[in-house]
């Protein structure tokens, strides 16, 4: 599988949308034309179709159309590369947990951690902002795009066929940036592709139960679980690399359902469960499989886990169900893997810093770990998913703007597998798994273990397979294997401390500690909640979710503020 079509495609349409990429219902993503372009011409036939489409995914790559040292970026009143939709979404993941710290002063990036953000933070108003400007060109692709507009513009029936399925992969990624406002915002803005785009209309607002339930029928719709739908994705690991397809579908369904007692309330267990448990398995039983482990060569080369994130992660990857794609010479952007990858290497030297094994030329001196999640890896030599420099590095954050304070995880790297530099030392070609296999083999078996219909034989069998990569099992191996009994002891606390061994530093912590009700109290780390006290406190239940930003509230009257804020 090759990067073909969002290299090539994501190019051509950057420079070719701005006035297709129409105001949104927030101010905050108004942005003037500057290409004399109209819809018919961009959409003049099936290769516009695809070439916008490409727009669509890029909106989760980059940060602007004029590259990300333009004054030409998507979210304005905010750094460009902090208004990237992946470093957004980690940020607000990972570090408001106990998985990160980040050392810089910057605007509001220390309320990640502290937990004490507020509606006008400019990181909660620019991410909000980038989830909604997604969903706007999604809403737009979708007009533009109907069999009526089809029709008007000469696109016979074969044609049409292949931009019905661009629609379901837009209406895929529009549930996508949904789910991400559903989990973070809770209550948002609602628009679909039948509301005007631009208009002085205010959309409503729309309940977090009732936002779970349209992205419910979406996903079912697009995979046909749903009748009625024209509007189909492809067979699971059928389509172009780095496009959605069913298995897409079916990982978000199941990541959905894993916490529909947060979404939709205590009633929507264990149908939620049982719902997690299927759409998991559906994954499985589409053929993908766990990057192996070699018997030889050298880390790089041998190690199954660390391969995932390395600068060809999509060469020869079965695990991987939807990336972020990402190339340090097309999709330049200073958010993404790029920041995820310099963030996580000193800018100074010494100690044994160098950037050239992580293939940059400069490290940016960012996000370490807190000790708690270094506590996770009990032995660091068998589990080689607990990989950290630390070197010059104290274990315990005893600040958190001072770089050398904390060990630094290494997981993100501009290197190959076989040693080989990514094609550009500062932007980087590693692509970000959004969902892969292992985060499915947990989904399922906790899912069954919280009490979902499904194999409990089957749910350990998924757990050991994961933990037997970790441990360098080989098949049928029993490195790293637990007993059934691991598995639903102390409220299912193996869970929520697998996932995070498994999946640190990949966008799921906050939500994973939610479910567990240990994001806000039961459970403190350092610096939780607080710029003074070391050993962490815990902090009101509001801050399961994120506020409206103030700047929204005062456009849009038919929003009510979250409670709490």
């Amino acid at each position: 599988m090759k990067k073909a079509f969002i290299r090539s495609a994501q190019v051509l349409s950057l420079s070719a949308t701005a006035l297709l990429v129409a105001p949104s219902c927030t101010k905050d993503l108004d942005r003037t034309p500057t290409y004399d372009l109209s819809a018919d011409v961009v959409y003049k036939d099936a290769a516009g179709y695809k070439t916008q489409l490409a727009k669509v995914y890029s909106g989760f790559a980059v940060t602007g159309p004029g590259g990300p040292n333009a004054d030409t970026g998507d979210i304005r009143g905010i750094d460009q590369g902090t208004s990237d939709y992946v470093r957004g979404l980690w940020s607000a993941q990972e570090l408001t947990t106990d998985e990160g710290v980040i050392a810089w002063g910057d605007p509001g990036v220390q309320d990640w951690h502290n937990l004490n953000w507020t509606s006008g933070g400019v990181l909660i108003r620019g991410l909000y902002s980038r989830l909604l400007y997604e969903v706007t060109i999604c809403n737009s692709y979708l007009q533009e795009s109907t069999p009526d507009k089809l029709s008007s513009r000469g696109i016979g029936s074969t044609e049409a066929s292949d931009v019905a399925t661009y629609r379901a992969e837009v209406r895929f990624l529009r549930a996508l940036s949904y789910y991400h406002l559903l989990d973070l915002y809770g209550n948002p803005p609602f628009a679909d592709e039948t509301a005007a785009i631009g208009t002085s209309t205010l959309p409503p607002q729309i309940s977090r139960a009732n936002l779970y339930s349209f992205i419910e029928s979406e996903l079912q719709s697009i995979t046909g679980d749903k009748a009625g739908s024209s509007d189909l994705l492809k067979t699971a690991r059928t389509n172009e690399y780095g496009r959605a397809d069913k298995g897409a579908a079916y990982a978000l369904l199941a990541k959905m359902y894993l916490n529909g007692v947060t979404y939709a309330g205590a009633s929507a267990a264990p149908a939620c469960y049982t719902n997690a448990a299927t759409y998991a398995k559906k994954v499985v039983d589409a053929g993908y499989s766990l990057m192996a482990n070699s018997a030889t060569g050298n880390r790089l080369a041998r190690n199954g886990y660390g391969k995932l994130f390395l600068a060809d992660n999509y060469q020869n990857n079965s695990e991987i169900i939807f990336p972020v794609v990402f190339d340090g010479k097309l999709t330049q952007t200073y958010g993404g893997t790029t920041f995820l990858t310099h963030a996580s290497v000193s800018g100074t030297a010494g100690n044994g810093w160098d950037p050239v094994p992580y293939g940059i030329g400069s490290g940016w001196g960012g996000i370490r770990a807190t000790p708690s999640l270094v506590a996770q890896f009990a032995d660091t030599t068998a589990d080689e998913r607990g990989s950290f420099h630390t070197a010059g590095q104290t274990l315990s954050v005893t600040s958190l703007t001072d770089f050398s304070k904390g060990y630094v995880p290494i997981k993100f790297r501009n290197i190959s597998s076989t040693g080989t530099a990514g094609s550009d030392a500062t932007f980087v070609d590693t692509d970000y798994p959004m969902f892969r296999l292992a985060d499915m083999y947990l989904t399922y078996a906790e899912a069954v273990s919280r009490g979902g219909t499904g194999d409990a034989a089957l749910a350990l069998q998924y757990v050991n397979t994961v933990r037997n990569r970790a441990f360098k099992g080989q098949p049928g191996g029993t490195a790293g294997a637990v007993t059934a009994a691991t598995l639903t002891a102390n409220g299912y606390q193996f869970f929520l401390d697998e996932r995070s061994r498994e999946l640190y530093w990949e966008a799921t912590r906050r939500t994973d500690l939610i479910r567990f009700g240990k994001f806000t109290k039961n459970y403190t780390w350092q610096w939780k909640g607080s710029s003074t006290n070391i050993n962490g406190q815990d902090v009101s239940d509001n801050l399961q979710l994120f506020p409206l930003p103030s700047s929204e509230l005062s456009i849009n009257t038919n929003l009510k503020q979250n409670t709490g804020y």
